[in-house]
């Protein structure tokens, strides 16, 4: 979906976008994670003892899946018109169910609050929630806070 102004995303305001496409979780791509942020627990590194653990493989880390957020968000919409969007921080995080390793996730995502912060600034709050495939419940459900810097010289994408 392509939104070209802060009008068209206060008209889009509720409405869902998605699924994605799926995205494999693998243990290289946990193990990556594991070495970037130094979290090397066995529940995530350690094939062979959590075979024996509580979810019988390897689990992403719960951030490893907060952090996709943002790109399964870009899989399903495009804002036209910002010249500076920034990640402005998460209202709230949650992780429903573990992320097995080989597991497929997908996203869907609906904008639920817009705010002004500027003639030219919005700040936007998107829910995703990231579904694991054959899971009833979800992976994680976040809420993204979003600041989006719209070009000044254009009032046809201000309201």
């Amino acid at each position: 979906m392509i939104y070209r102004g802060i009008a068209d995303l206060e008209a889009a305001m509720g409405r869902e976008l998605g699924p994605t496409s799926w995205f494999t979780v693998g243990q290289d791509r946990i193990d990556g994670f594991a070495d970037a942020t130094e979290d090397h627990q066995w529940i995530h590194v350690d094939p062979a003892r959590a075979v024996d653990g509580p979810f019988g493989a390897t689990v992403a880390h719960g951030f490893l899946t907060l952090s996709l957020v943002p790109y399964f968000v870009n899989c399903l919409r495009r804002i036209e018109g910002v010249r500076m969007g920034v990640n402005y921080g998460l209202d709230k995080v949650r992780f429903p169910a573990p992320v097995r390793v080989g597991s497929r996730i997908r996203a869907r995502t609906t904008m639920i609050r817009l705010d002004h912060v500027a003639d030219d600034a919005v700040q936007l709050v998107t829910r995703t929630t990231v579904e694991v495939e054959g899971d009833g419940k979800p992976g994680c459900v976040a809420d993204l806070v979003s600041r989006y810097y719209f070009d000044r010289g254009d009032s046809r994408r201000l309201t």
